[in-house]
């Protein structure tokens, strides 16, 4: 396991806390409605950390081209339909643009300061100059409002149990999901970025904020603006490509 990364459940776990079988019983939810509505019709869209395909395969029924890029073989195994791509976000260089680079699941909220850094400038590398990026936030008082769940439609529930500050701004957040038939867990660092943070960390990789894409600011549309500003350091060890997905709680 990855440094603050734990997962217990049925089936493989990846190094940072993520149970397979367990994505591949999430639901949808409306993040490619989300999507759809900020994006040009047939666009080519990079998705980073696609896991096992949750909104890989929706995107593709509606039209788009995907390149599906993840760390861990085990959820690139579910994936169809797409171009997949193994490996790390932050080191990520296709060499290529896209009109759509997509970021979901909080990835923006990565504990290391660093990794958060590599994984925008991922971004920013990949999008063309014309097309966006989308980024999903974690949502407000997601840190303090706990413990909390919510029992979806489809008869799971999902609680975030604690979230423990580790220093520095970081807090160790532990989640669960419990089903009829299984029980999976999760626990992984994030760091909260108030929306002048969150968009200061835009403009250090050269984006800016287009618009916030939802009421609750969760989702937004971010374009290429000035250039980055010079700070980089590259990342001490390499962190998954995705952790908690980004259902609403």
């Amino acid at each position: 396991m990855r440094e603050g990364c734990e997962g217990t459940g049925p089936g493989a776990i990846t190094p940072d806390g993520c149970a397979v079988e367990l994505y591949a019983r999430l639901p949808v939810g409306t993040e490619p409605d989300v999507i759809t509505a900020a994006v040009p019709a047939a666009a080519h869209i990079l998705e980073l950390g696609s896991g096992v395909g949750r909104m890989t395969h929706p995107l593709l029924e509606l039209g788009f081209a995907v390149t599906a890029v993840d760390e861990s073989a085990d959820m690139l195994e579910h994936v169809r339909g797409a171009r997949r791509i193994r490996g790390s976000i932050e080191g990520l260089d296709l060499g290529e643009t896209f009109d759509v680079v997509l970021l979901a699941s909080f990835l923006v909220h990565a504990g290391d300061i660093r990794v958060r850094r590599a994984i925008l400038d991922t971004c920013a590398r990949h999008v063309a100059d014309d097309g966006c990026v989308l980024i999903q936030r974690e949502g407000e008082n997601y840190h303090t409002d706990v413990p909390r769940e919510r029992k979806d439609p489809s008869g799971f529930v999902v609680r975030i149990l604690s979230a423990e500050p580790v220093g520095d701004g970081v807090d160790s957040v532990r989640a669960e999901y419990t089903f009829p038939d299984a029980t999976w867990t999760q626990t992984f660092l994030s760091r909260e970025l108030t929306k002048d943070a969150f968009e200061e960390a835009l403009a250090e990789a050269g984006l800016k904020v287009d618009r916030y894409l939802t009421e609750d600011g969760m989702w937004v549309r971010a374009v290429k603006g000035s250039a980055p500003v010079g700070r980089h350091t590259s990342p001490s060890a390499p962190m998954s490509s995705r952790w908690f997905p980004g259902l609403p709680l």
